[in-house]
């Protein structure tokens, strides 16, 4: 029989990811590679930005979505930030969608719409960080970069029972995975590892009867796999309070305005609020109105964000005339068209019941 060119452990996983790889959108399976298929550094950049904090399901849709939109990278750059922002509503972490466009900028721009194929020139990219520049290197141009993420955490964390908490123990474990990582196949190591973590090596109830590691899984042989990885204890989180204005006018126009482009929600759009942050409380009450108006409470809603929950006080009001604001009047039938990020839908939906009943937004 042939040697293997992988250590045990590489060799065990890449054979069960030539079985059980998970069909994606953006992925090039092993059996299309032989066929002399490779993967698009466009798709892959694209899909592990959108994946970040998101799941796999999620985000489908919206990989789809901005391909059919902006078929390449030049297509992307050229695309007017208020159409990315509208397309990218919905996914959250909006950072992301502003560092998304400032990248296929620099990249059609400084690259001729060419993605650099090594880890050091796509980290030179505006919003690509080590875990994307990692990835992209890897699974887009096979280079033997180690790639990290909560999914590829559990899976090293558990095979080798690592006890300290993170994130203090990401450097150990990131030396572990490069360890592992092999020079031919790295794209579909790091790959397959993310499969396991996300199909086989759960969470809760993980199923190490069907994984491919679990004669050398030292958090199996401890019969406590659900104990990795150890995570610091949470500190809890602060409640912020504002308040959210939902004016319609006459002709079924909901008043919008557009948040500036630094911080939380930069550049999305929403109905206008109080001056709430992360760390800071905004006004709760009608006081507080884009103008004055017959303004009525119609609720609270709550939104957990990644460092704060925030609880708004719902007002809302009808209006005769389209009073003139910073903001702009649009049809409340066409809210899918504009940047609304989930916390705003959840405010409108709170004031105008059936504003998003069409994608029960």
């Amino acid at each position: 029989m042939p040697v293997s060119p992988y250590p045990s452990l590489t060799a065990a996983l890449l054979a069960w990811y030539d079985r059980h790889h998970r069909d994606l959108p953006w992925r090039v399976s092993p059996l299309r590679q032989a066929r002399g298929e490779r993967a698009d550094p466009y798709h892959i950049w694209l899909s592990e930005v959108m994946l970040q904090q998101t799941t796999v399901q999620a985000v489908k849709p919206y990989f789809l979505k901005f391909l059919s939109l902006w078929p390449t990278v030049k297509d992307l750059a050229a695309a007017p930030v208020e159409d990315v922002m509208a397309a990218w509503a919905g996914l959250g972490y909006y950072a992301r969608a502003r560092n998304l466009k400032k990248c296929a900028e620099a990249v059609a721009a400084g690259h001729a719409g060419i993605f650099p194929d090594t880890e050091e020139g796509l980290r030179a990219l505006p919003g690509i960080g080590d875990y994307t520049s990692a990835a992209v290197a890897a699974i887009a141009f096979d280079r033997p970069a180690a790639v990290m993420d909560g999914n590829v955490e559990r899976v090293i964390s558990r095979l080798y029972a690592i006890s300290d908490p993170l994130p203090g123990s990401k450097p150990a474990m990131k030396a572990k995975v490069r360890t592992l990582t092999p020079e031919e196949r790295p794209g579909d190591f790091a790959q397959a590892m993310m499969d396991l973590g996300a199909t086989i090596c759960t969470p809760k109830r993980p199923a190490c009867a069907l994984c491919p590691f679990n004669g050398d899984c030292l958090a199996l042989k401890e019969h406590d796999p659900e104990r990795f990885p150890v995570k610091a204890a949470k500190k809890e989180k602060p409640v912020r309070q504002g308040a959210a204005f939902v004016a319609v006018s006459q002709e079924g126009r909901i008043l919008l305005r557009r948040r500036i482009d630094s911080g939380l929600l930069g550049g999305m759009t929403e109905v206008p609020t109080t001056a709430w942050t992360a760390r800071a409380d905004g006004g709760s009450t009608p006081d507080h109105a884009p103008f004055d108006a017959d303004w009525q409470m119609a609720g609270v809603v709550t939104h957990v964000f990644t460092h704060f929950e925030l609880r708004l006080t719902v007002f809302r009001t009808r209006t005769e005339t389209e009073i003139a604001t910073d903001g702009w009047w649009h049809a409340v039938t066409d809210l899918d068209s504009q940047a609304l990020p989930t916390v705003m839908k959840k405010a409108i939906t709170q004031a105008i019941p059936l504003a998003f009943a069409r994608d029960g937004g």
